[in-house]
C-alpha cells in the first residue's frame, strides 16, 4: 500500500522538520555560548586591551561594573586606547603600555549638545573613573576638547603612578 498525502501536509512536515532542526542547532548553539562565556569569566583572569577606540560611555560602565565584580586584571596593550578606553585607567588592578597612546576628550552626544549641567556631570562620572592626577587633569583641561583629542603616551600615565605592564610574561 502506498503511502498517500493529504494535500499540502507534505511541505508542512517539512517545514516543521525544518524549523526544529534549525531552532535546535540555534539551540545548542545557545547553550553552548552560553556555556562558553561562563567558562571564560570563570577562567579569565587578565583581559588584555588591543586597539580600542572608545564607545558608549553607559556600555563601558556596565563593563567595568562586571570587570570589578570578577576581580579581574586588565592590561592596555594596543596601540590606541581612546574616548571610553582611557576609563579602564581606573580599575583597581590595570596596567599600560609605555607605548600605548591614549586619547581624551570631553563629553558629547552623537545627537547634539549637552546642556552645561550635563556636560559637567558627564565629565564628572569620566573622570571618576580615572587615577586622582588623571581625572585633575581632565576636569581642568581634557574635558575641553570635543573635537578630536589629546593624546597622551602610555609613559605619560606611568610617570601619573598608572602602573607599567611587564614587557615579559604580560603580567605587572
Amino acid at each position: 500500500m502506498k503511502n498517500k498525502f493529504v494535500p499540502g501536509l507534505r511541505p508542512a512536515v517539512l517545514a516543521v522538520r525544518r524549523f526544529l532542526g534549525t531552532a535546535s542547532v540555534f539551540l545548542y548553539s545557545f547553550l553552548l555560548m552560553g556555556t562558553w562565556t561562563v567558562a571564560q569569566a570563570q577562567s579569565a583572569g587578565v583581559i588584555v586591551v588591543g586597539n580600542d577606540r572608545g564607545g558608549f560611555i553607559r556600555a563601558r560602565l556596565n563593563e567595568l561594573h562586571e570587570i570589578r565584580e570578577r576581580g579581574q586584571r586588565v592590561e592596555i596593550r594596543g596601540k590606541v586606547c581612546f574616548s571610553t578606553c582611557t576609563m579602564y585607567l581606573g580599575l583597581d588592578d590595570v596596567c599600560v603600555s609605555p607605548d600605548t597612546t591614549f586619547g581624551f576628550h570631553g563629553p558629547a552626544m552623537a545627537i547634539g549638545r549637552l546642556t552645561p549641567a550635563q556636560f559637567d556631570y558627564t565629565s564628572r562620572v569620566i573622570a571618576s573613573h580615572y587615577p586622582p592626577p588623571v581625572a585633575a587633569w581632565y576636569l581642568e583641561d581634557g574635558r575641553n576638547r570635543i573635537s578630536g583629542l589629546y593624546r597622551m603616551k602610555g609613559e605619560n600615565l606611568i610617570r601619573l603612578g598608572v602602573a607599567q605592564c611587564d614587557v615579559m610574561n604580560n603580567s605587572r
